[in-house]
């Protein structure tokens, strides 16, 4: 599949975008690959993507989950053997065998990585914030594990006031600088909006020329 007239392309454009402000210390004029080079520190990019259920996944047992989520959101507190059936079933759904046919967000996910890492050069774990394993902080683990003296998260999600990319990623990046003190571990968002207008009507006027 051709990124270039993907729409996950497109969202890897907005993605590139945010590098200037993640490499506050690159060179006047330089690119995210050249940053990369002449950083001597070990760079691992964490891609956060929303995530989906696999479509193969036992429908009895989402709608179960779904009314476990329900009944833990809305209710106060929830005893232990609420959370503890919540979490088995999380677990699940996230350790469910993934492919192109049963997840093609999935495989979205995996291909836009492998762009990232062509384009900048870097390293790139994928995490999914929910539905999908591993998580984001999994992800951030795993970076860790690569050595990581810097860590940077990005996530195609674009537009401000979202819960995943305004307040779950965010709370996720603090509870890793914790766990992880001696790696620097840094959320390249929010975008500037300005940006994400020039980039929707470059695709807007490629989208008006095909149909001319």
């Amino acid at each position: 599949m051709s990124v270039k007239n993907s729409f996950w392309g497109f969202f890897l454009c907005l993605v590139l975008s945010s590098w200037t402000s993640a490499f506050a210390q690159a060179p006047s004029g330089g690119d995210p690959g050249h940053a990369a080079q002449a950083n001597p520190q070990k760079i691992v990019v964490v891609l956060a993507m929303h995530g989906e259920p696999p479509n193969d996944f036992p429908k009895d047992e989402f709608a179960r989950f779904f009314a476990l989520h329900a009944r833990l959101h809305y209710a106060e507190g929830g005893d232990e053997d609420l959370h503890r059936r919540y979490a088995d079933l999380d677990a699940q759904i996230r350790g469910w065998p993934r492919t192109a046919e049963n997840d093609p967000f999935y495989a979205a996910s995996q291909l836009m990585a492998e762009q990232l890492r062509e384009t900048t050069g870097l390293e790139v774990e994928v995490g999914f914030n929910e539905f999908c394993g591993p998580t984001v902080e999994q992800a951030i683990d795993k970076a860790v594990a690569r050595k990581a003296e810097v860590i940077i998260v990005v996530t195609p999600m674009m537009t401000p006031g979202g819960i995943h990319a305004e307040f779950q990623i965010p709370a996720t990046v603090r509870q890793a600088r914790k766990k992880h003190p001696g790696v620097s571990i840094r959320y390249a968002w929010p975008f500037d909006l300005s940006e994400v207008a020039q980039f929707l009507a470059k695709r807007i006027h490629q989208e008006s020329q095909e149909g001319n």
